[in-house]
């Protein structure tokens, strides 16, 4: 890569997009596309991603066509760049006549730099033919872990993408994806080029991410307790079920939150008014299944909440990963429960799958509760499962340490005793009853159910009322992520003893086991008190907000997200250092030259005014 080559990208970086610099990795994988190499790329969401693919189609000139998994992603980056001044398009289902028309004439005069197509419109009938006749120049591929079986995100339209390389010519690929451990990088590397690829792999950590894990307790008071945490925010909530995203926003609308559901089972115009109303406003909470997935890019989520526990590390992590993508601090919660991890290994069981997936995906469910029951630090077995050493955040240069971190050390503390009583109790009771029944039995409190099961009578009733309900309960969680209690019954539920279990009960082997952290509860007094999350004094953050209401007009007047405006990020910056001309607003990250021109003089006027 020649100096110029290398000057050149960064003068497009500066006057296109504002950014003085690339983001970690970000050169590597942009150097190797310029040199004509296949490269394949795993970086964290908000790594920026996209610019490896965009900055090198306006350096080399020509056509680079990019493969995305879904419209409203393809077309949100259209957008972006069409106003930033870049030469882009899309074809898809949801093009008008004039829009698709449009697209062929600028890619007939060769004018077009990227265009944006799915995996299913590339593989129909006639499309590559008539781009190799165009010329492409190079093909990217986003999202690259659809392209295998082992990913979470598994589209069989991307095994063809392979062949459509092939048919445009064996152009150079670049390949890119945020979640992906070993098994389905080899994959991924396999199904898409036909020799090794340059492999750029950037490390996993989101340092401006918070991890911070719940058992579920009262969930909906645990849930509206985190957002009023977050007023002002944007941010999602992840629930395992189509009813649930329903309940839990009406729930939350109830108490005052803008919060709107997203499932696949909601009329087609519903889900995009309010996916639209998302993207497109501040302060708006979405109830969603994974449906509301790829296609949001959105930067300034600011949390991330999972009422349900995830069924893999990857899951978790891709979703997660949807805040804080304009590297500002956001937030995380994952509540999790035994009925969780019951009801994860039973859809395991359930799956048409042969032996050896399913127990690949039993060890990534594992993974899944090792995470939630970890008793050290999240971020660092966070990271470790994908194959990356890093000390803990209580010892790292982590600006926002994880839950176990950030507070006095859990402590690990023999339950041996304890174990032996419960699983006792299953046994009496005859591994057929869930972990309230059970908790009942230990704390001897005398229910319909314990009396109809003459359970009142068992040497076990009672041996456990120095505890509470929960705290068995808890107990029972343990001991089945721990892999000493089974399901006993998928019609019925319940628990029954593993050979780990017997081996507890019987005095063979001995069991240590995490204490759980208590919450604190925060009076609404320190709510209001607690310093803003961004970090912003007093009259930077007034004049942010000032700047934040400018921007929603102008994105309502013209139909866009708030964010393809400016980000979050430009605008605390702009607060931060109170431009006073063209000149010094040229200089804030994220003000490139078409945007300059376009509202460099509005937000100039805002701030003077704003200054009095």
């Amino acid at each position: 890569m020649s100096p110029s080559r290398e000057s050149e990208a960064r003068a497009i970086l500066k006057s296109v997009w504002g950014y003085d610099d690339f983001r970690p990795g970000q050169w590597e994988v942009i150097a190797a596309a310029l040199d004509g190499r296949d490269v394949f790329a795993v970086m964290p969401t908000g790594s920026g991603k996209s610019m490896c693919y965009q900055l090198p189609a306006l350096v080399a000139g020509g056509l680079t066509l990019v493969v995305s998994p879904l419209i409203a992603l393809m077309r949100d980056q259209v957008g972006q760049l069409v106003r930033a001044g870049v030469s882009a398009a899309s074809l898809n289902s949801m093009n008008s006549e004039e829009e698709a028309a449009e697209a062929w004439d600028k890619l007939n005069a060769g004018e077009l730099r990227l265009l944006f197509v799915s995996p299913e419109r590339l593989a129909g009938e006639g499309l590559v033919s008539r781009l190799k006749r165009i010329g492409v120049n190079r093909l990217a591929i986003d999202e690259a872990h659809c392209v295998s079986q082992w990913g979470h995100d598994f589209r069989p339209e991307y095994r063809l993408l392979a062949k459509a390389r092939e048919a445009l010519g064996g152009v150079p690929v670049t390949a890119l994806t945020a979640t992906a451990d070993r098994q389905t990088q080899a994959d991924i590397a396999q199904q898409l080029f036909p020799a090794p690829p340059q492999m750029v792999v950037h490390s996993f950590d989101r340092p401006n991410l918070k991890l911070a894990f719940a058992p579920k307790d009262q969930p909906r008071r645990q849930i509206d307790d985190f957002l009023r945490r977050h007023r002002g925010g944007s941010g999602i909530v992840y629930c395992s079920s189509r009813s649930k995203t329903e309940r839990l926003a009406a729930g939350l609308r109830e108490k005052g939150w803008n919060a709107l559901p997203y499932h696949a089972g909601l009329e087609q115009a519903e889900r995009n008014r309010n996916q639209d109303i998302f993207l497109q406003e501040d302060e708006v909470v979405v109830c969603a299944t994974i449906a509301f997935g790829m296609g949001i890019n959105k930067p300034d989520v600011r949390f991330v909440v999972h009422a349900d526990m995830p069924g893999s590390v990857e899951s978790y992590y891709q979703e997660i990963g949807r805040a804080g993508r304009d590297g500002l601090p956001a937030d995380t919660l994952t509540l999790y429960g035994v009925d969780d991890m019951v009801l994860r290994r039973r859809q395991i069981d359930e799956k048409p799958i042969d032996d050896e997936r399913r127990g690949i995906e039993h060890k990534r469910l594992n993974a899944m509760i090792d995470l939630c029951e970890n008793a050290l630090c999240r971020r660092g077995a966070l990271l470790a499962y994908f194959g990356e050493e890093t000390p803990s955040c209580r010892h790292g240069q982590v600006p926002f340490r994880c839950d176990l971190c950030g507070a006095e050390a859990p402590a690990l503390q023999d339950a041996t005793l304890e174990a032996r009583k419960l699983l006792s109790a299953v046994i009496r009771s005859g591994e057929r009853f869930g972990a309230g029944h059970l908790a009942d039995i230990l704390t001897g409190t005398t229910t319909e159910t314990i009396r109809r099961q003459n359970h009142d009578g068992l040497k076990t009733f009672g041996v456990g009322a120095d505890k509470s309900k929960a705290a068995w309960m808890g107990l029972t969680r343990k001991l089945f992520a721990a892999g000493a209690l089974a399901e006993a019954s998928v019609e019925h539920g319940g628990f029954k003893l593993t050979p780990k279990g017997e081996n507890i009960l019987f005095g063979r082997e001995s069991i240590a086991l995490r204490v759980d952290p208590f919450a604190e509860r925060r009076s609404r007094r320190s709510e209001r008190e607690a310093a803003r999350a961004d970090g912003l004094d007093g009259e930077t953050a007034a004049l942010f907000e000032h700047l934040r209401k400018l921007r929603l007009e102008l994105a309502r007047a013209e139909g866009v997200a708030a964010y393809i405006i400016f980000t979050d990020r430009t605008l605390i910056a702009m607060a931060r250092e109170r431009p006073l001309g063209l000149d010094e607003m040229r200089a804030i990250e994220g003000v490139g030259e078409r945007k300059l021109a376009q509202y460099g003089e509005t937000f100039l006027e805002a701030i003077a005014a704003f200054r009095g």
